[in-house]
C-alpha cells in the first residue's frame, strides 16, 4: 500500500488531482506563512542527512510533547528488515526504551525514566529511531546507514550512526521546539504517530495531535539561500496537501480536529489555522468537513486502487 506523502507528490494520482482541484487557492496562505515564519534560525551543516534528520526531530518532539509515546512505527520498520544485521540491535533498543514487552507487544514509553540522560544520548536515540522507521516508508534502504552495520552489532553501534554535526543540529532544533512549539500547544489529549480511519486505505500517520490541533512537523531549510546566507520559509503545495489529507482521513472525527498547523522546526514557527477556515480559504467557498471526508474516502477506496492497478498493469 502506498503512502499519503507519495500520492500528494504524484501529479497523476487521483489523490493529488482531487486535492488540487478541490482546494486551488493556496498562494495567499503560502505567502502569509513565508512572511510570518521569518528567517531560519537553525541551519544544518553539509554533513547532516536532511531526510533522516527531519524524522529524528519528529521523534524528539514526540518525547517532549507526549507523556506516553509509542514506538510502533519503528517496530513496523524493523519488521521490513528482519534479515539484516541491524535487526537485533534495533529490537534491543526498543526493548531498552520500554517500547516493547517480552511478547513483542508495543507498550507506551515513559520519557520521564530517562530524564537523567544527556542531550547527546537523546539525539542519538531519536536518530536511530528515525533510521528504523525508514524501511516502513521508503521503497529501498540501500543507501541507509543501517546497511553499514555488521553481524554482531549492538545498540551502541546503532546509536553511533548519527554523526557529531547531526547531534548538534538536533539539539538546536530541540531547544527551539521547547521555546516556540510546546508553549503553543492547546490543553487536551496528546497523540503522536496517530493513525486515522483512512490509514487503512492509504498509509498516513500524524506527527502530533494535541487538544484537537493537528500538527505536521517540517524540518526543511526553506527556500534558496539569499546573498547573506539566510533562508526564508517555504510552504509547498505538497506540504499543504499532506496536512489537508491527514485531516480528511479522520473519517469518523475520532480526534475532534478543530485546528490544522505546521511547525517549521528550523524556523521555530508554528502556523495554525482553524480547520474549517483553512479548508474554506483553500476552496474559495464555504465547505462541510463531513462531506469532504466522505468524498476523500471515495477517492482513497475507489479511485486510488484503480490507479494502482493501472500502474501495475
Amino acid at each position: 500500500m502506498s503512502a499519503l506523502t507519495y500520492e500528494v507528490a504524484d501529479l497523476n494520482s487521483p489523490v493529488c488531482v482531487w486535492l488540487r482541484s478541490k482546494f486551488p487557492n493556496h498562494k495567499e496562505i503560502q505567502a502569509r506563512y513565508r512572511a510570518a515564519a521569518g528567517t531560519a534560525r537553525v541551519l544544518p551543516s553539509p554533513e547532516v542527512a536532511l531526510q533522516t534528520q527531519g524524522a529524528a526531530i519528529d521523534w524528539w518532539i514526540r518525547f517532549l510533547a507526549d507523556p506516553a509515546p509509542t514506538l510502533g512505527l519503528a517496530l513496523s520498520g524493523l519488521a521490513e528488515i528482519q534479515g539484516l544485521p541491524c535487526f537485533r540491535a534495533g529490537m534491543l533498543l526498543l526493548a531498552g526504551l520500554g517500547g516493547i514487552d517480552r511478547k513483542l507487544t508495543v507498550t507506551a514509553v515513559d520519557p520521564a525514566r530517562f530524564a537523567d540522560r544527556g542531550d547527546e544520548w537523546w539525539a542519538r536515540v531519536c536518530y536511530a529511531l528515525a533510521l528504523l522507521t525508514e524501511p516502513r516508508r521508503a521503497y529501498s534502504i540501500e543507501g541507509s546507514r543501517l546497511m553499514q552495520l555488521d553481524a554482531g552489532c549492538d545498540v551502541r553501534d546503532l546509536l553511533a550512526l548519527a554523526n557529531a554535526a547531526e547531534v548538534t543540529d538536533l539539539i538546536a532544533m530541540r531547544d527551539l521546539a521547547r521555546e516556540k512549539l510546546l508553549p503553543g500547544l492547546p490543553d487536551g489529549p496528546v497523540a503522536t504517530g496517530a493513525v486515522f480511519d483512512g490509514s487503512a486505505d492509504l498509509n498516513g500517520d500524524a506527527d502530533l495531535i494535541a487538544g484537537g490541533m493537528l500538527i505536521d512537523i517540517k524540518a526543511s531549510q526553506g527556500g534558496k539561500p539569499r546573498k547573506d546566507g539566510t533562508r526564508a520559509a517555504a510552504l509547498g503545495r505538497v506540504e499543504l496537501d499532506q496536512l489537508i489529507g491527514y485531516a480528511l482521513m479522520d473519517y469518523s472525527d475520532e480526534f475532534r480536529l478543530h485546528t490544522a498547523a505546521i511547525y517549521a522546526a528550523r524556523f521555530g514557527h508554528l502556523a495554525a489555522w482553524p480547520l474549517s477556515e483553512l479548508l474554506a480559504r483553500l476552496a474559495g467557498k464555504p465547505v462541510e468537513l463531513a462531506v469532504l471526508r466522505k468524498e476523500f474516502a471515495r477517492v482513497l477506496q475507489v479511485e486510488l486502487p484503480r490507479y494502482w492497478a493501472s500502474r501495475s498493469g
